[in-house]
């Protein structure tokens, strides 16, 4: 090994996927080295950024629940049918946990355990940390790096029902310039503000906000700001090095009262992107946002109809495709991510994983091989990049 020069061996490592690259540390004292070096990271997060991206999925069930995979896609020459193999990865010693979000491949777990209940997993190495606890209520929660500190942060919104609330009111938005007018409903929800950097022994309160977010299972992380989708139809992002909220424009046809209403945010080959359902065509609309913050840019880019998976089709053989629609309902339909070839990676109600062709408007279902038997999965998580090691203990 010593003959290879390092820059070779450098492209060499940038090119294996994450769990042969974690593997590779084994190979010799060199190789385990070049595995901390900042430059492969970098380079493999370019290699990772231009080729499709690979999954964490986590097993739902009862009894099953505590169990993560490794996706990686692939596809056959011959006839061209799309494939996932799923390889089982190590969990952390916890009882019970859900996965909340992802950042460069490290994990925020919940966990139901006794003396803690927040944890950040690297599923590659297998280290993990116990996060301070914080009493809270039903809420959102948000993880990413900020790029001006090198620190990873944990972001939690919770809320809590207060005295009666029958008006409405004019209030600063908490970390914005400008006022804006807060929700009218039955009660005031008191949405709290806390933030801890991964590494400090406390959460630190940033004081109350206006709005409630609604809860979705993707982590949406662009441009270095959190963003979420509030109950009234707006886009808020969270600037990570600033800790400021501010209001991102949304596409004109989505408005509070219009027939279009957010479905999801994600993020669709590094753009800021809202999932919308048109009730007039019956269609899951993508609009991008090609230039972040910039209104104008946002673009829509897909219409994508009704559809019912192959496992689904048993259970619809007495309707017509035409009624579909409302035997696999919106909220069942999660978009993943934009595949190199522009086609786009759907999810139908944690069974099946579905290619959907926007050239040909065609769909195809993805076969998932599990390492074990499973029949049910929930796609929970991108492995963008492989992971600096910095905030974990090396073992």
């Amino acid at each position: 090994m010593d003959r290879i020069p390092q820059e070779l061996a450098l492209d060499i490592l940038s090119r294996l996927p994450i769990p042969s690259l974690v593997q590779s540390k084994s190979v010799c004292q060199d190789w385990r080295v070049l595995t901390h070096d900042q430059l492969l990271v970098n380079k493999h997060f370019k290699q990772m950024v231009e080729n499709d991206p690979s999954f964490i999925l986590q097993i739902m069930g009862y009894s099953i629940q505590n169990q993560l995979y490794f996706g990686d896609l692939s596809s056959n020459p011959n006839d061209g049918n799309v494939m996932m193999i799923a390889k089982k990865l190590t969990i952390p010693p916890l009882l019970n946990f859900h996965l909340v979000s992802s950042c460069n491949g490290l994990l925020l777990l919940r966990a139901t355990h006794p003396s803690f209940e927040l944890c950040i997993y690297n599923p590659f190495t297998r280290d993990y940390i116990e996060l301070p606890t914080l009493s809270h209520h039903d809420g959102v929660r948000g993880f990413g790096f900020d790029p001006t500190t090198k620190k990873y942060k944990v972001v939690e919104i919770s809320y809590k029902r207060t005295t009666p609330f029958t008006f409405s009111r004019r209030v600063v938005r908490f970390g914005m310039r400008r006022s804006h007018q807060t929700e009218t409903s039955c009660s005031l929800i008191e949405s709290k503000v806390h933030i801890l950097t991964v590494g400090s022994p406390t959460w630190r309160n940033l004081g109350c906000f206006p709005f409630r977010f609604m809860w979705q299972k993707s982590q949406v992380l662009v441009n270095r700001k959190l963003h979420w989708r509030t109950t009234t139809n707006l886009i808020m992002s969270f600037d990570l090095a600033t800790e400021q909220f501010n209001e991102v424009p949304r596409p004109d046809a989505i408005t509070s009262n219009s027939d279009r209403r957010f479905h999801e945010l994600v993020v669709l080959r590094g753009c800021l992107s809202a999932v919308s359902f048109d009730g007039n065509n019956q269609e899951l609309e993508i609009w991008v946002m090609k230039e972040y913050a910039v209104k104008d840019s946002w673009v829509k880019q897909f219409n994508i109809g009704a559809y019912v998976p192959k496992i689904f089709q048993s259970n619809y053989q007495c309707h017509s495709s035409s009624n579909s629609r409302f035997y696999l309902p919106k909220k069942c339909i999660q978009v993943l991510c934009l595949l190199r070839n522009g086609g786009v990676l759907l999810q139908y109600a944690n069974k099946a994983i579905v290619f959907y062709d926007s050239h040909c408007r065609t769909f195809q279902d993805i076969q998932v091989t599990f390492e074990g038997i499973s029949s049910c999965f929930t796609a929970v998580a991108h492995v963008a990049s492989l992971n600096s090691t910095d905030t974990f203990v090396d073992t």
